[in-house]
């Protein structure tokens, strides 16, 4: 699959950024968007004469280098979009939508003579074939290939795993004790007399003789008194969980291809 780089030139970082988002909402990855700005690009990287040519390659004209860097300098961002050649044209009307720089019209206004070749707004720059992987960036004679990889980086965050409800609540269940209950009645105990002097004392009058009767009953009384406390609380516990994922690391080889041979 062949790439084109699509370059927007914006005078304002807010409608870069605008871009850059409805790029992304439309299915363009965000590793192949990159955004230049005064604060993604020091003083020096901006005084180079080279800078624009290793980012976008050597048929960058000199008139385009400086349209970049002074929209740069007046607070302006430069948009780049790694696209596959089916989706550029789709890309070109995304980057309209948010009014990029007329680009010659600009260069006219800063007194610079933008090449005829490169179209109003948006500079289209096929760079060198390379796979999706991998980003060459041209330095005179060399060719440079970086080469990324991925680390993992595992954070925590903190989740709810459920509830736990407390709830107090009243029972009842039997209970029983036993107590020695005391009663007193009336007895009649019958025996003979032996004292003769006993006759002497002979009453014929009728006579009555109350006794009180006794018995005791269980009376039944509760009391409170308090059992035990149960302290609720939260308690904390720690495991190791091992984290397992993939990541990416490109690599690099040489293969040294035959030389073609002459047809005699």
């Amino acid at each position: 699959m062949a790439y084109e780089k699509i370059v927007a030139v914006y005078d304002k970082l807010g409608k870069a950024k605008d871009a850059m988002r409805a790029l992304e909402a439309n299915g363009f990855s965000s590793s192949d968007i990159n955004l230049l700005h005064r604060d993604t690009l020091t003083e020096s990287d901006l005084r180079d004469v080279s800078l624009w040519r290793r980012l976008f390659g050597r048929n960058v004209a000199d008139q385009e280098s400086a349209v970049y860097t002074r929209s740069i300098n007046s607070g302006g961002a430069v948009l780049t979009l790694r696209s596959p050649d089916s989706d550029v044209s789709r890309a070109m009307r995304i980057l309209d939508v948010h009014h990029p720089m007329e680009f010659n019209e600009k260069a006219s206004s800063w007194d610079m003579t933008a090449s005829s070749t490169t179209p109003a707004s948006k500079a289209v720059l096929p760079p060198p074939v390379v796979p999706k992987e991998t980003a060459a960036t041209t330095l005179g004679k060399e060719e440079v290939l970086r080469l990324a990889e991925e680390h993992l980086d595992v954070g925590k965050r903190q989740v709810e795993t459920g509830k736990a409800r407390i709830r107090r609540f009243v029972i009842e269940q039997p209970v029983e004790s036993q107590v020695t209950l005391h009663e007193e009645h009336a007895a009649l105990l019958r025996r003979a007399a032996s004292d003769p002097r006993a006759i002497k004392d002979v009453d014929w009058t009728d006579k009555t003789i109350e006794i009180t009767e006794t018995a005791e009953q269980a009376v039944v009384t509760k009391s409170v008194h308090v059992a035990e406390e149960v302290v609720i609380r939260k308690e904390g516990s720690d495991r190791v969980e091992t984290v397992r994922d993939r990541v990416r690391r490109q690599q690099v080889e040489i293969e040294r291809l035959p030389r073609d041979k002459k047809v005699a």
